[in-house]
């Protein structure tokens, strides 16, 4: 492992513990860009970050795929600088092991990136309606489904699913890492320890007091089971020991789109919900993610 591994794996233990490392003052494989980007379905400006790859300020006329990288439940749009994320991408550039990609991070709250279920809030439709399109007129993105993928960490994770299997059409690919899945709610009154954390993690974005059918409606597994996922690349993995048994959700998704024969790479891999965990295992997402894009992808991809 070199240093620069090193040092990125060191900052994501650190923040797993609530000591973040700050970001470095500039990198030399490339930069963040952090603005906000105003709503009038959200009222308010949402804020949000960019990594811009090594070349992008060099290359004038080239233009990028992009990923749209959701972050976890208390986390922000920041959350791939305070957590030594970014250096671990910048690893995987200098190592030339990940092509060259625009990578956003938007704020979403603890809005699950749903409209919520008391129409308040509504980010799916921010995020559909207004983000995709400012951002990609903001930066020089390359055009089409083709080249856009979406994915995010536990909370983040459940949007990147929901939102891609609600609106296949957008996205090349979807991936997660322990995303928030539950296979089946019992009746509050026989919640067991871990499924009372389970909701608490919910948050009101699924109504106060929490609303069966509004999740059963937006839940990630029961619109796999439906939707048409034709062309879609899919990724997820999730730890064994997950805090919060997003595992066993992990698990049903697969065993479903199994059984519709719809391609997708699972992994159980050994871990908790953690930066611990989702540092391992980051790079693996984020290559399948471009090799997703294909040919689109231009210069720059993995050997």
């Amino acid at each position: 492992m070199n240093k620069i591994r090193r040092a990125a794996l060191a900052a994501l233990l650190l923040a797993s513990t609530g000591f973040a490392l700050p970001a470095p003052p500039s990198l030399a494989a490339g930069r963040a860009e952090c603005v906000s980007q105003p709503s009038k379905i959200l009222a308010r400006a949402v804020p949000y970050c960019v990594l811009l790859p090594p070349s992008y300020d060099v290359e004038k006329t080239r233009r990028y795929p992009i990923l749209y990288l959701l972050h976890g439940l208390g986390d922000n749009d920041q959350f791939l600088i305070h957590s030594g994320g970014m250096n671990l991408i910048e690893d995987l550039w200098e190592q030339h092991s990940l092509g060259e990609l625009l990578i956003v991070t938007p704020a979403a709250g603890a809005s699950f990136y749903i409209n919520s279920r008391d129409g308040k809030r509504r980010y799916e439709d921010f995020f559909l309606q207004e983000f995709i399109p400012a951002v990609e007129k903001r930066y020089r993105t390359r055009p089409g489904r083709g080249s856009r993928g979406i994915a995010g960490i536990s909370m983040g994770g459940y949007g990147a699913l929901h939102i891609a299997f609600r609106h296949p059409q957008l996205f090349a690919a979807a991936s997660a890492h322990s995303a928030a899945l539950v296979e089946q709610w019992p009746k509050t009154s026989a919640l067991n320890s871990q499924q009372a954390r389970q909701l608490r993690v919910l948050g009101d974005a699924f109504g106060a007091p929490f609303d069966p059918a509004f999740w059963k409606q937006n839940d990630p597994v029961s619109i796999a089971g439906t939707a048409n996922l034709a062309g879609l690349k899919i990724y997820f993995d999730c730890g064994s020991e997950d805090d919060y048994g997003f595992d066993v959700g992990a698990a049903a998704l697969d065993k479903l789109l199994t059984s519709r024969r719809i391609p997708h790479e699972f992994h159980l891999y050994p871990g908790g919900h953690d930066w611990t965990y989702f540092a391992e295992h980051l790079p693996a997402l984020l290559e399948f993610e471009f090799h997703a894009f294909g040919s689109t992808a231009g210069r720059g991809s993995p050997h």
